[in-house]
């Protein structure tokens, strides 16, 4: 079955990107025991990964690449937040390198990485951990199928079979 919009794609994946030494290492991995599932066209997917799956059946192979521009944006350097130590309240201070959930002024979420701790501040970076990089995947259609109603009201895949597992 060729991928279509609101249908569910299981696929595997390897994801490369530049190593400080120039060379490619992989950084992240969806194998066929924990396959990446999503429906296709639904918006969940960087915009350019979908369309190069466009044209795919199950079982197929594929490679791309993907600029920084097309999958996570460049670097922005004004994309780091300062934030006020009090805003923790009595919780601690989360350290440096961690991941933060935020919310933006109009209630997207968003994940920040706290870069350093100022006297008074957590000085966090908004940046997507994989910005200015270009991606490179290489993996496997597992499986295709019609997306059921459940999912599609829910906007999201219930796994490869079509069960939350829930």
């Amino acid at each position: 079955m060729k991928i279509e919009p609101q249908h569910v794609v299981s696929l595997t994946y390897d994801l490369y990107v530049n190593q400080e030494n120039g060379e490619e290492g992989l950084v992240e991995s969806a194998t066929q025991e924990q396959p990446l599932t999503f429906i296709y066209g639904a918006g969940q997917m960087l915009p350019k990964f979908e369309e190069h799956l466009s044209t795919l059946s199950a079982g197929d192979q594929y490679e791309f690449r993907l600029t920084a521009e097309d999958a996570y944006g460049e670097y922005d350097n004004e994309a780091v937040a300062s934030l006020p130590k009090e805003m923790f309240g009595t919780e601690e201070i989360p350290p440096v390198g961690s991941m933060l959930p935020l919310q933006d002024n109009q209630g997207n979420r968003l994940q920040g990485q706290v870069v350093s701790i100022a006297e008074d501040a957590v000085i966090v970076d908004l940046n997507h951990p994989m910005a200015g990089q270009a991606l490179h995947f290489k993996g496997e259609i597992l499986n295709v199928r019609p997306a059921n109603e459940e999912e599609l009201s829910h906007g999201h895949a219930h796994g490869a079979d079509g069960h939350s597992g829930h």
